[in-house]
């Protein structure tokens, strides 16, 4: 192989790259958070708690070949719509009304090891509206397959979307924290509640 068809292959290996990354980049800036309330909420055998954070990114989003056009947000949310969807949330931006709280919960939630909290869908289910969204949710680094119901509404060019789900805290290797020597402690279940706003770059 010569040196100038060695330097036009790298060059074309490069363009394919760069154009694979504009389509990637293109299609996930079309998807956005344009605001997100989290919260998980559980009880002890003293009080109830709960930490919220709004800190929650898209990393990744592919649609199918139909979703385009005017009627953009009906076909994202048929079944073959939505091909993929990827959200993360920084562990430690979970924040409830005590300090010590919040302690206890990042040792639990292991994020010094595991700062990120995600979820990464598999498939699409129902009608929009009433939709459910099969995916694998990591916490502490362990990964479940989970359904998450969601509930639908249109706010303009904006998609609201909100659902809860029950999380046995042991199912991902998380020992359900303690306060006080001992004298606190927390159930294993908890209830994470969302709540999130989606935008699209363009609906046209």
């Amino acid at each position: 192989m010569t040196r100038h068809h060695s330097v036009r292959s790298y060059l074309g290996a490069a363009l394919i790259l760069a154009i694979v990354a504009a389509i990637g980049a293109a299609a996930q800036s079309l998807l956005s958070i344009e605001k997100a309330t989290i919260t998980i909420a559980g009880t002890s055998n003293v009080h109830d708690y709960r930490a919220t954070t709004a800190d929650a990114k898209i990393t990744k989003v592919q649609f199918g070949s139909h979703v385009a056009g005017a009627t953009f947000w009906d076909e994202v949310q048929k079944p073959g719509g939505l091909t993929a969807f990827d959200l993360v949330i920084k562990a430690d931006s979970l924040k409830s009304s005590k300090d010590g709280l919040d302690k206890n919960m990042y040792k639990a939630l292991k994020t010094k090891e595991h700062p990120m909290i995600t979820f990464s869908l598999k498939r699409m289910e129902g009608a929009p509206g009433a939709l459910q969204a099969i995916g694998v949710l990591q916490i502490a680094g362990v990964e479940r397959e989970v359904t998450l119901p969601l509930k639908t509404t249109r706010k303009g060019d904006a998609l609201a979307v909100s659902g809860e789900i029950d999380v046995l805290m042991t199912d991902y290797g998380i020992a359900p924290p303690k306060a006080m020597m001992g004298m606190v402690k927390a159930d294993p279940k908890v209830t994470v509640t969302f709540d999130v706003q989606l935008g699209a770059a363009s609906t046209n």
